[in-house]
């Protein structure tokens, strides 16, 4: 298959056309290197210039401050849920707020390594929400509390942040880093592993507060070690060049061609909009997972009346050119990951089918 089909895929997820393409131009040679991106040195000015633009196109897009490092690692999200208690817990104990899978595995590691609390947690009532302010049960002593601002599972998302006081806030972003404006100084330290919206799987962004160094333990492991990565600006060895090469070309797509991240998040919701239209005035055909005030812009959720329709519903869409629309296996049912690089054209045409299918089955 040569043609491109829509790609609804949780992740690795859709990437922008013109990143690709520019990417497939220079796959063989840098322009003015005689090198291809994926042979190139990481100790090599070549690659200095790649990583000083990719860390300046993040800093410009998310107005970082300068007292907060930006750090390029590995592992994704999933070595983030141990090193963030192994750097920052010390002998205290965090809280975590847990509003779906990622949160839930997140504390999973953070106890294997010391004293972790659920804050809150929304399991009893199958993860549909964020918690109520007056819900939470945050310690003011905490060393941090953790929350994960989009569930891509559930289809739940954080609108704003959690009131936690003066307790530093560290949030798993991973889902929605770069698809709307965050007040970057609520925050203690942000992480997201790049394979939703900044660019491919590879390379994980760790945006950190300088003060938060300093909690690291001495005699880390070299490679688990914020301040050691800091230290040496994310080349301790051989980072993932060609993934942040790709963020590099995506950070400068959000800015020169989409505009930054206010205009981002209005083309989000947009998109979202359409989609949850449908659901909403299915009479009860598409019922979505999310209670509307706490919905995804980025995964939109959402079941039929038996497994037999989405069987049949996923089915149809793929031969309409929509794909990887099933829900995770943990939850069943449908889920649209509609992250920054899919277009808009690519939302009207799984409403159109959603519309359709509805028309014909209902």
């Amino acid at each position: 298959m040569t043609e491109r089909v829509w790609n609804f895929s949780a992740g690795p997820a859709v990437l922008p056309l013109p990143v690709l393409q520019e990417a497939q131009r220079d796959l063989l040679a840098l322009p003015g290197v005689g090198i291809s991106v994926l042979e190139i040195s990481h100790r090599s000015k070549w690659f200095d210039a790649i990583l000083e633009e990719t860390e300046a196109n993040l800093r410009q897009l998310l107005n970082i401050p300068a007292h907060y490092r930006v750090l390029f690692l590995q592992g994704g999200a999933s070595l983030q849920f141990a090193m963030v208690p192994m750097n920052l817990l010390g002998d205290g104990s965090a809280d975590y707020i847990v509003t779906g899978s990622w949160g839930e595995k997140a504390f999973q590691e953070a106890v294997k390594i010391g004293k972790a609390r659920i804050a809150w947690t929304g399991k009893s009532e199958h993860f549909v929400r964020t918690p109520r302010p007056d819900e939470l049960d945050i310690d003011p002593n905490a060393a941090y509390v953790h929350f994960t601002s989009n569930e891509t599972i559930q289809g739940v998302e954080f609108q704003q942040e959690p009131p936690v006081g003066e307790v530093p806030l560290v949030c798993d972003a991973s889902s929605d880093f770069l698809s709307r404006p965050l007040p970057i100084e609520r925050y203690a330290l942000i992480y997201a592993g790049a394979q939703k919206n900044a660019g491919p799987a590879g390379v994980t962004i760790v945006i950190i507060r300088e003060d938060m160094l300093e909690r690291t333990p001495p005699n880390m492991p070299a490679m688990l070690d914020y301040r050691l990565q800091a230290e040496h600006k994310s080349v301790y060895n051989t980072p993932p060049v060609f993934a942040i090469y790709l963020v590099m070309l995506v950070t400068r797509w959000l800015i020169n061609e989409i505009g930054g991240l206010e205009r981002m998040q209005q083309i989000n919701r947009q998109k979202a909009s359409l989609l949850y239209e449908v659901i909403d005035q299915s009479n009860g055909f598409y019922r979505g997972h999310a209670h509307p005030e706490c919905r995804s812009v980025m995964n939109v959720t959402w079941r039929l009346p038996n497994e037999e329709l989405e069987k049949a519903f996923l089915q149809e869409a793929q031969a309409h050119g929509l794909y990887e629309l099933k829900g995770h296996r943990s939850v069943g049912g449908c889920r649209a990951s509609i992250y920054n690089a899919m277009p808009l054209e690519g939302v009207h045409a799984l409403r159109d089918f959603m519309r359709d299918f509805l028309q014909r089955k209902a």
